[in-house]
């Protein structure tokens, strides 16, 4: 069973987090229960845009996203198709930019998601988008950038400048404010109680420590992260910074889609980190788990009673990813120092992409 992050053990481990402080990937973890609190606490200008997207009463709805921002939009996809029964897809940006295609979005609610507002591919098919018919929306962490001028919509998510290349506090202030304002639409009492409590458990999850995951990670030659439905882009997303930040090829599958092809590739010298929130897909996530151990794999679980890492306990499955990120995110940039890399400064890799 895992050990529950708290006192002392959650001591110690606040104390490392503390005097750590030489990389700014570090700083930028050890801000988001902070800012997710003040995000949080903007009611009406979530209250303005939900109230905009009723009135425009879309059938379905296009996430626009790469890299991190992707990932969020697999995790707001699973949260518009499972709370307000909109159809969900992601945005081939390429259509758009490279093809010159101009799809038909009227009754669209197109999503775009951006730390930087910069990609001249987002931005393109943003401005495409919108002329398509679409009712267009900006997750951004700057206002003043050229995605969040080409949509109607601007949520901000107030991060302010992150220094690091591999995004963090930006990806959970991303997912917190697309859970608040499905929250909102689909007038959800227990996610908006559980959206309440997302701040602590930030907080309690800065003591839990999973640097065996990641230094087992650090020395491996290929790793997998699974997981499932809320999950999911949780689980890729950690499989990202572990790729961009460690340098070992890391690979984010679904717990059911690992068992139609991949699941060939993981071997005793491949570990699985398997996270688990507390709802109908946790009995997959588990039948793999047990799989993989039966087979002599190494697996790191986290959440439910069988989990091996140390864990705050299962809270609401739609807000336990975004939480989940925070000890992964540690343990990842903990692990790159311990071995000499630069956290902040990946090798081939900068903060604004660009592609078309």
């Amino acid at each position: 069973m895992a050990e529950i992050c708290g006192p002392p053990f959650g001591r110690v481990r606040a104390a490392m987090t503390e005097q750590h402080t030489k990389s700014a990937m570090s700083r930028e973890i050890a801000q988001i229960p902070a800012a997710v609190t003040n995000l949080l606490a903007k009611t009406d200008l979530f209250g303005s845009i939900a109230e905009r997207i009723r009135q425009s009463k879309p059938r379905s709805v296009v996430f626009c996203g790469r890299g991190s921002s992707g990932h969020i939009g697999v995790y707001l996809r699973y949260l518009f198709e499972t709370r307000l029964g909109l159809l969900a897809s992601a945005a081939a940006p390429s259509v758009m930019t490279a093809y010159r295609r101009s799809p038909d979005l009227r009754d669209v609610l197109f999503v775009v998601i951006s730390q930087s507002g910069r990609s001249p591919d987002l931005v393109g098919a943003t401005q495409v988008a919108r002329e398509s018919g679409a009712l267009t929306l900006g997750i951004v962490n700057c206002e003043d950038s050229p995605a969040a001028a080409a949509t109607e919509l601007i949520l901000p998510i107030g991060a302010g400048p992150e220094h690091a290349v591999a995004a963090t506090k930006t990806v959970a202030l991303s997912m917190s404010a697309g859970a608040q304002l499905v929250a909102i639409l689909a007038r959800d009492v227990a996610l908006t109680e559980g959206l309440r409590r997302l701040s602590p458990r930030c907080s309690a999850a800065l003591a839990c420590d999973w640097s065996v995951w990641a230094e087992t990670v650090a020395r491996a030659p290929a790793a997998f992260v699974v997981g499932r439905g809320y999950g999911l882009g949780s689980v890729r997303e950690i499989a990202l910074k572990a790729s961009e930040v460690l340098q070992v090829p890391a690979l984010g599958y679904s717990a059911a889609e690992l068992k139609h092809g991949p699941r060939a590739a993981v071997t005793a010298t491949t570990p699985v980190l398997a996270i688990r929130q507390n709802d109908e897909s946790a009995i997959a996530v588990d039948d793999l788990v047990r799989d993989l151990e039966e087979a002599g794999g190494r697996v790191f679980t986290v959440g439910g009673s069988a989990g091996n890492l140390p864990w705050i306990g299962d809270g609401h499955p739609v807000c336990d990813p975004i939480t989940m990120l925070i000890p992964a995110y540690l343990a990842i940039e903990g692990a790159a120092v311990s071995r000499g890399l630069n956290p902040d400064s990946p090798p081939h890799l900068t903060k604004v992409t660009h592609t078309l």
